[in-house]
């Protein structure tokens, strides 16, 4: 398991060090700069500013010197702002973190107590009527879900205040955020408990007289649930760090908005440190997702 361990992490580094490549070089092969804009810098102090930054020097050895900074702990200053890279993700993050946790964890609750319902309540109105709200939640984009969220609830109907820094009300951006991974989890927990429901095991369980609870909680979901941590890992990397529409509908300024804003404004530096930060907590997640596999099942084994 160590060995596994220890070559996933030289993947991961292998990895984050692809996508920072991919992404710095792509970057400068679409034309403009961080300096051009309607309010542009004389050309003396954008010749300034380029040399500050390094821009002024081949791209190949643009990126050695970002690389090597990064090595050093260092992620640049926001070319836009001059604020550390590594000060607005340590205040952002904590805020997309608490609004991606809250979605993934009600997502996951609810998502397996739904699939599993709809799994033992097969072909009944029940059954129905999960489906059918998980269907309409899947193919509804978050974007339209939020605005109606927003719309109704905050403006018509005045029951939740609109997001603030002073007094943050994460209920709204929560349900828009955890919509879509639900509706997949509740599907995707009733086509594996059908499948777990039907092997042998459970059968003789059933024959021996063992309790439906104990059949269904011990032995079917225990099963049942290994193709949602599939899911539930990248989905937890991409809900703490990728609600970007989300944050921006409910102007919650976490880490999204900013990796959002810095794209916009073509501000390098900012795209850089975010899209690694990003990229390590994809990978992190991965990682930790096929650790559990083992948690979960021993008889899978790690090579």
């Amino acid at each position: 398991m160590y060995r596994y361990v220890i070559k996933r992490v030289l993947l991961a580094i292998l990895t984050v060090f692809i996508v920072a490549a991919v992404t710095f070089f792509g970057m400068h092969i679409i034309p403009g700069g961080p300096f051009n804009s309607e309010k542009a810098p004389s050309a003396e102090v954008k010749a300034v500013l380029e040399a500050r930054h390094h821009l002024d020097k081949p791209v190949v050895e643009q990126f050695l010197i970002y690389l090597g900074n990064f090595l050093h702990g260092d992620l640049d200053v926001s070319l836009k702002t001059g604020r550390s890279i590594s000060t607005v993700i340590g205040e952002s993050f904590p805020i997309s973190a608490k609004l991606g946790g809250s979605a993934v964890l009600l997502a996951t609750v609810v998502g397996l107590v739904l699939g599993s319902i709809a799994a033992l309540k097969r072909n009944s109105i029940i059954d129905r009527i999960i489906i059918f709200l998980t269907t309409l939640a899947t193919a509804a984009p978050s974007f339209v879900f939020a605005t109606i969220l927003l719309y109704v609830f905050c403006i018509k109907l005045g029951w939740v205040p609109v997001w603030s820094p002073d007094d943050p009300h994460y209920v709204l951006p929560v349900l828009a955020l955890a919509m879509y991974p639900m509706a997949y989890i509740t599907r995707l927990t009733k086509t594996s408990m059908l499948d777990a429901l039907g092997q042998d095991y459970v059968r003789t369980a059933n024959a021996k007289g063992v309790s439906s609870a104990k059949v269904i909680f011990k032995h079917a979901l225990r099963n049942a649930v290994i193709p949602v941590i599939t899911y539930v890992g990248p989905m937890t990397a991409y809900t703490l760090t990728g609600s970007l529409v989300i944050e921006h509908i409910f102007t919650i300024g976490g880490l999204g908005d900013k990796f959002v804003s810095s794209i916009t404004n073509r501000d390098y530096t900012m795209i850089m440190g975010t899209t690694i930060f990003l990229a390590i907590i994809m990978v992190t997640m991965n990682l930790i997702t096929d650790l559990i596999y083992k948690v979960v099942d021993p008889r899978i084994k790690l090579d």
